[in-house]
C-alpha cells in the first residue's frame, strides 16, 4: 500500500496535509468509533484519509502497536518526572479533584 495518507517525521506518524497523528486516528478506531465518527472528530481529515490511516494500521499492526507502546512509555516517564518535580502542585490538584467529587 502506498503511504500517501501519512508521513513519518522522526518518530511521529502524521496524516498527510494535517497535524493529526496516526496515533489519534488509531486510538479513536480502537475505542470503537466508525471512520465517519473519526472524520467528524477531526474536521481537517477527509473520510478517505481516515480510511487510509485505518487501512495502514491494519496492514502494519505490529509496527504501529510498538510505536504506540513506545509513546505511552515516554508519556508515563514524563508524567512521573513532572509529579516528582512539582509535588505541591499535584497535591493541590488532587485536593481540588477530591473536593469536586
Amino acid at each position: 500500500m502506498s503511504n500517501d495518507y501519512f508521513s513519518v517525521n522522526g518518530d511521529a506518524y502524521r496524516i498527510t496535509g494535517s497535524r493529526v497523528s496516526l496515533d489519534s486516528v488509531v486510538y479513536n478506531y480502537l475505542s470503537g468509533l466508525s471512520p465517519e465518527g473519526i472524520a467528524e472528530n477531526f474536521d481537517t481529515l477527509s473520510l478517505e484519509q481516515v480510511y487510509g490511516a485505518i487501512t495502514y494500521y491494519l496492514s502494519h499492526r505490529l509496527e504501529v502497536d510498538r510505536h504506540l507502546m513506545s509513546n505511552r512509555a515516554k508519556f508515563e516517564a514524563l508524567r512521573k518526572q513532572a509529579r516528582e518535580s512539582h509535588p505541591l502542585l499535584y497535591r493541590k490538584l488532587e485536593e481540588m479533584q477530591e473536593a469536586l467529587s
